[in-house]
């Protein structure tokens, strides 16, 4: 029932984006047709509503209802437009995600800012003006009004969550590298085996096993691997990885406070001192 569920949406999606599209283009559609495809929608929503119910009566938690019944890219594609909307709150708030006692994080948000920036602002004029040239078409001009608006706070959100989301160096020398809101690698301190300032431009001819997490066109750090780690992209392909390449705002102090952990570890510890002589 599952796969009969998700087919009948996967082709209820499409036809209501048409209809949509019919209905703001001035086409007259049946409303017959109208009906059936508001039924369809329901029974649709009323039968995932039916088998997350199942699902949890099952023993199944809420989240593992929700990943048997929706497909991974289409959670994870929410997950980050959430994420989004949480790191403006955030950004708002000057708070960071994921910082805790003793890490220190290391920024990689100046380098896109000013191109985000102007993007944003573009999106703006562009809003403003599709409003004044759809005045006569009142239905229309709404529906882009909130498109508009949605993307420009998208593209604020993208800007807030690399600003919230830095790169992690950890007491114990670990790495968590992040893009943004849709990457986030941690490293392991046991499988790194060096960490180099490294500046590329226009990366983009990385092998397989190279995962390349590029800023404004370019990456500063490089991390060679002992043991491979999974990558997880945006829609949930994992693969392994045994360098990893991304950039910092800062990247010589970020490699030079990973040294500094990593010596302060394989240090040899003090000598005990003589008994105090009675």
């Amino acid at each position: 029932m599952k796969k009969l569920v998700r087919g009948v949406a996967y082709a209820a999606l499409p036809g209501e984006l048409a209809l949509l599209v019919c209905l703001l283009a001035g086409v007259r559609v049946s409303p017959y047709v109208l009906l059936a495809a508001e039924l369809v929608v329901a029974a649709v929503v009323l039968a995932e509503v039916f088998l997350f119910v199942r699902l949890r009566r099952r023993g199944l938690s809420a989240r593992e209802a929700v990943a048997e019944l929706v497909p991974e890219p289409v959670r994870r594609l929410v997950g980050h437009e959430l994420r989004l909307w949480v790191s403006l709150g955030r950004w708002a708030a000057r708070r960071r995600h994921g910082v805790g006692p003793g890490e220190l994080a290391f920024g990689h948000a100046k380098a896109q800012a000013a191109l985000l920036y102007g993007f944003t602002f573009v999106c703006v004029v562009e809003t403003v003006g599709l409003h004044v040239l759809l005045a006569g078409v009142p239905v229309v001009q709404a529906v882009f009004l909130v498109l508009d608006v949605y993307t420009v706070v998208l593209v604020l959100g993208l800007h807030a969550a690399a600003v919230t989301r830095p790169h992690v160096v950890g007491p114990d020398g670990s790495l968590r590298v992040r893009s943004g809101a849709h990457v986030d690698l941690a490293i392991p301190a046991g499988r790194i085996d060096s960490v180099r300032y490294d500046l590329r431009l226009n990366p983009g001819q990385a092998g397989p096993d190279v995962l390349e997490l590029a800023v404004a066109s370019q990456t500063s750090v490089t991390v060679a691997l002992n043991a491979p780690v999974e990558a997880v992209s945006l829609l949930g392909r994992r693969r392994p990885v045994t360098t990893v390449r991304f950039h910092a705002d800062d990247a010589r102090a970020l490699v030079a406070a990973v040294a500094a952990v990593r010596r302060a570890g394989t240090a040899p510890s003090p000598s005990p001192g003589l008994p105090a002589s009675a």
